[in-house]
């Protein structure tokens, strides 16, 4: 089911999370990524079409790694292009290990090298009971989020320089798990644990690892999993859902030089739900 993005909001909280809020009317850039070069996977929608088009405000050129939706593809093109900035869109299916390849040999071929990764692509499908999830759902929910997320992170490490940064997207529930997104959880906290180890193991190369963990956010996905949009994210301290608009800073911060000593760590944005980790 495809959401209407909205560039601007009349409100914080959009009816039933038709109309996300992609970028804030009153966002300044301040050439904080200024001709930086940043691939962003599942970036044609939701908090990847933000933080596609936050970088391009910050001055960075993206590209844009999607599977299916070429309106929702075409839409962040245009959104980041009006920012002066360029936008490569690659489309394919991230589990398959040649069309990861064909992602590298064209982010190569177009620009030699990368500053900046972001491994945003993921799916969830809502089952309220363990036996209920197939096989065949475990293995494309793994395929998708953290299996595919590894081989391309290590697929595109030759292209990062001293001072890269990669930004993975992690979850509320990888923190106190989740009774209807089992597997999904299941792989947000393989995520974390990932952005943790490489952010060691790449430490003494100067390229730092962190994520972004994000609670309830009107993004495409939720319609799919939640059956009562009305009651989406009431639970949180703020009593409501946030925007991708207040998301997208936050990698905007982890990708610029504000957070040079910064690595291993997640920025929890979740309205208040606080979690350990």
């Amino acid at each position: 089911m495809k959401i209407q993005n909205k560039s601007q909001s009349k409100s914080k909280v959009p009816k039933e999370g038709l109309f996300p809020e992609i970028i804030r009317d009153n966002y300044q850039g301040s050439r904080k990524l200024l001709d930086k070069k940043a691939v962003i996977s599942g970036g044609d929608s939701g908090i990847g079409q933000a933080v596609a088009v936050h970088f391009a405000r910050e001055g960075a050129d993206v590209a844009i790694i999607y599977k299916e939706s070429d309106d929702d593809a075409k839409e962040t093109q245009k959104l980041v292009e009006k920012e002066g900035r360029k936008c490569l869109l690659i489309k394919g299916d991230l589990t398959l290990k040649t069309f990861r390849t064909k992602c590298v040999d064209k982010v190569k071929k177009a620009w030699l090298d990368i500053d900046i990764l972001v491994n945003n692509a993921g799916i969830h499908t809502s089952k309220n009971s363990l036996v209920k999830i197939s096989d065949e759902q475990i293995q494309e929910t793994f395929d998708t989020n953290i299996i595919s997320l590894i081989s391309f992170t290590r697929n595109f490490l030759p292209l990062m320089k001293k001072g890269g940064r990669i930004i993975c997207t992690t979850s509320v529930t990888a923190y106190r798990g989740s009774d209807h997104l089992i597997d999904y959880a299941a792989t947000k906290g393989a995520i974390l644990s990932f952005i943790r180890s490489l952010a060691g193991n790449l430490a003494e190369k100067k390229i730092l690892v962190n994520g972004i963990a994000p609670g309830p956010i009107w993004t495409p996905l939720v319609k799919e999993a939640f059956d009562n949009l009305s009651t989406f994210g009431k639970d949180t301290p703020l009593k409501r859902a946030g925007q991708p608009s207040e998301v997208a800073p936050a990698y905007v911060f982890l990708a610029s030089e504000d957070a040079s000593y910064i690595t291993g760590e997640v920025i929890h944005i979740n309205g208040g739900d606080f979690v350990g980790g």
